[in-house]
């Protein structure tokens, strides 16, 4: 897939980098902002380019067949949104069943308009003690990738600043569905 991968964002004229060192084998990758459903086509072909096997939560209604198949073999976890707390739990105790696993999030939770984040990522990656991985699309300069890890220290308000201050000037698809920092 890495082939087919560099093709099609050499094509779109995508850049996309892994700044993360390759001794990372558990994480969770927050990528921002969120705000169309190309990011995960561009997003899918940058971790193919990487050749980091990551896997994303989807919402549970959308494994219907035979989209939910392909979504398995893309990477996608079904997941129940309405049981927030124990989903945290569950995702964080599936880094200890893996010897290697990356679970990508997008804190805005959705591709429309939001002016909070949504903390599961954070909590997840605390209780599983791994770190943060910082990602990004970003549709302006059509650059994107795993450019930062972060450890979260349990401090939430200063670390969520920190995380948040490194998304700054970052242009989704769609800026107009990303008010974070407004």
């Amino acid at each position: 897939m890495k082939a087919f991968s560099d093709l099609l964002l050499k094509i779109m004229g995508w850049k996309i980098d892994n700044e993360i060192p390759n001794t990372i084998k558990k994480a969770v990758i927050i990528v921002a902002p969120h705000s169309s459903y190309w990011d995960t086509v561009i997003g899918k072909l940058g971790f193919w380019h990487m050749e980091v096997d990551s896997r994303i939560l989807i919402k549970k209604e959308a494994f219907f067949w035979p989209f939910g198949q392909i979504l398995k073999y893309l990477g996608g976890i079904p997941v129940n949104r309405k049981k927030a707390g124990r989903l945290t739990d569950n995702v964080a105790h599936l880094f200890d069943e893996y010897d290697s696993l990356f679970i990508t999030i997008t804190p805005e939770g959705t591709r429309t308009l939001v002016r909070e984040w949504k903390l599961g990522f954070y909590y997840i990656a605390l209780s599983a003690n791994v770190p943060i991985v910082l990602g990004l699309l970003d549709y302006k300069n059509k650059t994107g990738g795993m450019k930062k890890l972060f450890y979260p220290t349990g401090d939430i308000k200063n670390d969520l600043a920190e995380i948040k201050s490194f998304y700054k000037g970052i242009a989704g698809k769609h800026p107009e569905r990303s008010k974070i920092f407004d």
